[in-house]
């Protein structure tokens, strides 16, 4: 039976080994096929309102729901999107009309949206993120935030042509 012995330099040089060929893309066969759409989450669509109004800020403020928008296949960040967000806050629930606001991404597929503290709903504290402006497919997101007393919460969007 043949014993394979570890050392610290064996160690180190397969790891390079594998972080090099991962650089090239040999092991990362997902990039090679492009990148995948968003899919829509279970719960995502709940409480949603259809043409939440574009807004500065929801409430009072002092959370930042952030991420990104971009094109599944090349990735290319989609400026302009509309994203609307709502949530279980300080200062409303989820379904009341003015715990929902939208937001559009700047040039680089980026969005930022100031609302109030996330609360738990159901145990969870939670954000619901949409796009739904109709060129692409729509698409329904529900990330869980770490904790509760998180003041940020991000979630990303790679949106397929509809």
């Amino acid at each position: 039976m043949t014993r394979l012995r570890f050392n610290r330099r064996g160690l180190l040089a397969a790891g390079g080994a594998a972080l090099v060929s991962a650089g090239s893309g040999l092991l990362s066969p997902a990039g090679a096929a492009g990148l995948a759409p968003t899919r829509s989450m279970r719960g995502g669509s709940n409480n949603y309102l259809p043409g939440a109004p574009i807004v500065e800020r929801i409430g009072g403020g002092g959370f930042w729901m952030t991420g990104t928008v971009r094109r599944a296949g090349d990735g290319v960040p989609l400026p302009g999107q509309r994203i609307q967000i709502w949530a279980h806050t300080t200062e409303g629930h989820e379904r009341d009309w003015h715990s929902h606001g939208a937001t559009l991404t700047d040039a680089d597929g980026v969005f930022r949206l100031e609302m109030p503290q996330i609360v738990p709903a159901f145990g969870q504290p939670h954000g619901h993120l949409a796009y739904d402006s109709g060129a692409f497919r729509t698409v329904f997101l529900r990330p869980v935030m770490s904790r509760s007393s998180d003041t940020s919460l991000e979630a990303h969007f790679v949106l397929e042509p509809a």
